[in-house]
């Protein structure tokens, strides 16, 4: 491979001569992935719409070993396949027919490259004097900058962040310990159905939203790696990263009340003091954000290229358009950032539950897929062929789509709009439980009785003849 830092590949499959690393690598990403100021505002929804502590605490670490658990068995296909998360929905959905989900994930994108550039803004904002706007424009160049290089420095971000988050993140939590009184924030046990869900809600639709470019980030290890210590170091670094900021999230929204509502990022860095080390754990708190939002806006590059490509039959992308697709999800999600960034945090509560609709039914039928139906037998040359074995569109995919989001509608709580189905089950929203069942169901039974269109083994060059 060369050693250049620049990444030259995109929505093509990686060559076994390029590939490189081990499975650790991705328990470094995801946890310098986690530990971040969003993550902290997540937890804190949960007791900021009226949950107690403990139970908020308890709800958000179910929601995340379940979401994660979804999200990490897509890490897994990365070794497998060699190519970016969304690529393989066209096996389940069709060459063309994977736009549909793929429109919806590039919106996902922008708007959590939003969402964290309203964050981090505020952080750069105070760490330049520049004020919250600048500090948005700032973020968002330079988070554009660290995409188009890709892979490489993704990883390289993802490890920096692993170690200087935790340490501060540590030293945050002690500093909180020193203000709060502990036994009392926890003192208040009385379970709340509607409230302990709406954390399991939080915590899976974080883990879940993941899950179209997970294997991005796993997609250059090398082939033989194994699939379990793949899904287990995802797991771990998913799940122990976005908890333990959670959790901070949770006890300071508990203790703080109106003063984090009003500044979430100032507050948290007022809690470890003044002058240098709050100049420090600004940085700090731009370095998180910076890491997520260089995943959300390559994953949205890649998303965007692997909608296109399907229609154009686009196998490869030059520098030159890579650094487009890039500008493009920027521009949007900092417009985004820019008109919502008064309205944060009401919006973005509704907005990950929102996701959460359209992102389970995909998650649920791509597993089922890949794991059931084709058991990691793809072929990967027809995965660019309309006119091949997986076809322009396949209805019986899209149609379970379709009913796995309808489906959901009854059971879904937002503030824009509640399903019939939630006053008589107290006002708890379970609908990304039946976004998950219902489509895995539907799909394994219609895609169980027609397999022709899978392979021996799987196919990685057009010329190959699966063995056996």
């Amino acid at each position: 491979m060369a050693d250049s830092l620049v990444e030259r590949r995109s929505i093509d499959v990686v060559p076994d001569d390029e590939r490189h690393g081990n499975a650790f690598s991705q328990f470094t990403l995801w946890l310098g992935a986690n530990l971040q100021i969003t993550a902290v505002v997540s937890g804190a929804l949960a007791v900021i719409f009226g949950g107690g502590a403990f139970w908020s605490l308890i709800g958000l670490l179910v929601g995340n070993l379940l979401g994660g658990a979804v999200m990490s068995l897509h890490s897994a296909q990365g070794p497998r396949l060699g190519l970016p998360q969304m690529i393989s929905s066209r096996a389940q959905f069709g060459v063309r027919g994977a736009v549909v989900p793929l429109l919806l994930v590039v919106v996902m994108y922008v708007g959590f490259f939003a969402s964290g550039s309203v964050l981090a803004g505020q952080a750069v904002g105070e760490l330049t004097h520049l004020g919250q706007t600048s500090g948005i424009l700032v973020f968002a160049v330079i988070t554009a900058l660290m995409a188009a290089i890709g892979y490489r420095v993704v990883h390289v971000l993802g490890r920096v962040a692993s170690v200087v988050c935790a340490l501060a993140f540590v030293y945050l939590g002690i500093r909180l310990l020193d203000r709060i009184d502990l036994g009392a924030a926890l003192a208040d046990r009385a379970f709340d159905l509607p409230m302990f869900l709406l954390a399991v809600s939080i915590a899976a639709s974080w883990q879940l939203a993941f899950g179209p470019y997970v294997a991005d980030y796993s997609r250059y290890l090398p082939r033989h790696t194994s699939s379990r210590a793949t899904f287990w170091w995802t797991l771990a670094g998913t799940t122990l990263g976005s908890q333990w900021s959670m959790a901070f999230g949770v006890l300071v929204a508990a203790s703080a009340g109106e003063a984090f509502l009003d500044d979430q990022v100032s507050y948290v860095v007022s809690l470890g003091g003044t002058g240098l080390i709050a100049s420090l754990l600004y940085f700090v708190i731009a370095l998180g954000k910076l890491t997520i939002n260089v995943l959300n806006t390559y994953g949205g590059f890649m998303s965007m290229v692997t909608g296109i490509s399907g229609f154009r039959g686009q196998r490869a992308l030059s520098q030159r358009g890579r650094s487009a697709y890039i500008a493009v999800i920027m521009i949007a999600g900092t417009a985004v950032a820019l008109l919502g960034k008064d309205t944060f945090l009401t919006s973005f509560k509704d907005f990950l539950l929102f996701l959460l609709t359209f992102f389970t039914p995909w998650s649920a039928i791509n597993l089922v897929d890949y794991y059931l139906i084709s058991r990691e037998r793809y072929d990967i040359p027809a995965l660019s062929d309309p006119d091949g074995r997986y076809g322009a569109w396949r209805w019986d995919a899209l149609s379970v789509y379709a009913v796995g989001i309808v489906a959901q509608l009854p059971f879904l709580a937002t503030t824009f709009y509640t399903g019939p189905l939630v006053e008589p089950l107290g006002g708890a929203d379970i609908s990304w439980v039946i976004g998950l069942l219902v489509p895995a169901l539907l799909y394994w039974l219609l895609a169980r009785r027609d397999t022709t269109h899978i392979p021996a083994a799987t196919i990685t060059a057009p010329d190959r003849v699966p063995a056996g």
